[in-house]
């Protein structure tokens, strides 16, 4: 009697779920764009977009994604505070801000809220992967030049070595900003879900760090600085 042997089949092992990546950012096109450009690798997949940050922590909780791709300007909000909020309420989620603005300005703001990397928008598609990726493997991703501005930052040891606008908090900064959109101090404590007198006080406070002695000259010099930096 002949037994016939039959191999067995290789195992298939076993493939890793896609990577769930968060999209917040205050341009629906900018959202559309992102997402078909992460669409053509199998291994990442958008679970949500968001577009303040309320929304965004609500989809943090709802979707539990492995990593947010953050916008500074965001349509209520600001995406500082929103990533100090998510490392908060989960440290494992990696974020990686995406944003149009110079990466001298905030890069080394978003990093110690707790982002992992910083790329600008223009960036091709190739580097934004590639940034993805790195951010996802739990390691910083950052330009050389960014890179060199860090360590020197780190190897001073006083305030006094800062520029005035270095010296700004996060939330000053981002309410001098706003005051060189033009916007008022009303409208200023709506986008942030901040009282008038808490931008009143942040207005002073930007004022004697930079040496203005006038609301118009607050306003000039914000206008003139968001006009030279984006």
């Amino acid at each position: 009697m002949h037994i016939t042997l039959q191999k067995k089949s290789p195992a298939v092992k076993k493939q890793d779920p896609p990577t769930k990546i968060l999209i917040v950012d205050d341009h629906p096109s900018v959202r559309e764009g992102l997402a078909l450009r992460i669409s053509l690798h199998d291994d990442l997949e958008v679970c949500g977009e968001a577009e303040s940050e309320d929304e965004a922590l609500t989809l943090v909780q709802k979707t539990q994604p492995d990593l947010v791709l953050v916008d500074i300007s965001l349509r209520s909000g600001h995406g500082i505070e929103l990533i100090k909020r998510i490392r908060a309420f989960d440290p494992k989620i990696r974020m990686l801000v995406i944003s149009g603005f110079q990466e001298s300005l905030y890069a080394e703001r978003a990093f110690r809220a707790g982002a992992l990397g910083y790329l600008n928008k223009q960036e091709s598609n190739d580097k934004m992967i590639e940034a993805i990726r790195t951010v996802i493997a739990g390691e910083h991703f950052l330009s050389p030049e960014i890179r060199r501005r860090l360590i020197n930052q780190a190897l001073k040891t006083s305030d006094l070595t800062k520029t005035p606008i270095e010296q700004l908090t996060d939330r000053e900064l981002e309410v001098f900003r706003m005051i060189g959109e033009g916007l008022t101090t009303s409208s200023i404590a709506n986008r942030l879900f901040l009282s008038t007198h808490t931008i009143d006080t942040h207005r002073e406070n930007i004022k004697r760090k930079l040496a203005l002695n006038s609301a118009a000259e607050l306003s000039r010099t914000a206008v003139q600085w968001l006009l030279e930096n984006g």
